[in-house]
């Protein structure tokens, strides 16, 4: 976005919608103890799949290389969960990304997934999955392919079938990549 500043895998000076620089705002690597906000934002989205607070404590501790948080004034506004694959390290897993209601339509959750990005050498290849009516994470991840000059090809992953639990729609693997070294 080129409006962010790097220092130590700390990101600040994003702009609001009239293109001034919102005080207070940081997207940093998370804290194992930033794990429970993280899940508050998650729950408080209405339409992510909501995973234990354990999980989200663990994320945040395991992973938090390639995870952010989006930080208003020090307080947990917006968070990216994800992981490289272990069969592929170039390939960066998306597992999760939620921004809280006070902050959307700020582009906060395209300002985290630059921020990682560009923080993680040696990606080349980021995946993740969506399902079909999830309109905004699939704007997301597109407008995430152009501003990286990548590819963003689209296949079935998990079928509605596999899941146990019914109700849960397929989710739709969007694989983006090659990233462009200069984003």
């Amino acid at each position: 976005m080129g409006q962010l500043t790097t220092s130590s895998d700390r990101h600040s000076s994003t702009r609001d919608t009239t293109g001034t620089p919102v005080p207070g705002f940081e997207i940093t690597s998370p804290t194992r103890h930033q794990g429970a906000d993280m899940w508050r934002v998650a729950r408080d989205s209405g339409t992510l799949d909501l995973n234990t607070s354990y999980a989200y404590l663990l994320m945040a501790r395991d992973f938090a290389e390639t995870s952010r948080v989006a930080l208003q004034d020090g307080e947990v506004v917006g968070f990216v969960l994800g992981y490289r694959r272990p069969l592929d390290p170039g390939c960066l897993f998306i597992w999760q990304i939620a921004v809280d209601s006070s902050m959307r339509g700020r582009k906060v959750a395209a300002q985290m997934l630059d921020a990682l990005v560009s923080d993680l050498s040696g990606v080349r290849t980021l995946e993740t999955t969506i399902t079909e009516d999830n309109a905004a994470s699939q704007r997301l991840f597109a407008s995430f392919a152009e501003r990286h000059g990548a590819a963003h090809r689209i296949e079935p992953l998990i079928e509605e079938a596999d899941f146990p639990d019914p109700g849960h729609g397929a989710e739709l693997l969007h694989l983006i990549g090659e990233l462009n070294s200069g984003s």
